[in-house]
């Protein structure tokens, strides 16, 4: 889907667009999430994930780590993915991240 670069303009635009749940990829941690939707907040290095647990729910560097292949990774992704769906809470949930903003492409009068 075509959003703004921006985090929380980006959610918002998934969100607002349809998304039921936002698989949210990091590699610096932003801490956001949605006040519409579950955000997965998904870390694309263990380091960061190591770091921000309490904020991150999945760590995908494991694979650039070779402890875990893309298939694995993908497999406890999709588990995550079933148990959020079936009323597991995010970590931005917990926190009460509800970040929500809207992208303007000119001025506003």
């Amino acid at each position: 889907m075509d959003t703004p670069g921006h985090d929380i303009e980006q959610m918002t635009g998934m969100v607002a667009g349809g998304a039921q749940v936002v698989l949210f990829t990091t590699g610096r941690g932003t801490p956001t999430g949605s006040p519409i939707a579950p955000v997965i907040k998904i870390s694309t290095n263990s380091k960061i994930y190591q770091r921000m647990n309490d904020n991150i729910d999945f760590n995908s560097g494991t694979i650039i780590e070779g402890s875990e292949t893309i298939q694995s990774v993908g497999d406890r992704l999709w588990q995550e993915l079933h148990d959020v769906c079936n009323g597991k809470l995010t970590k931005s949930e917990i926190l009460k991240q509800h970040d929500f903003g809207l992208w303007r492409i000119g001025p506003t009068f």
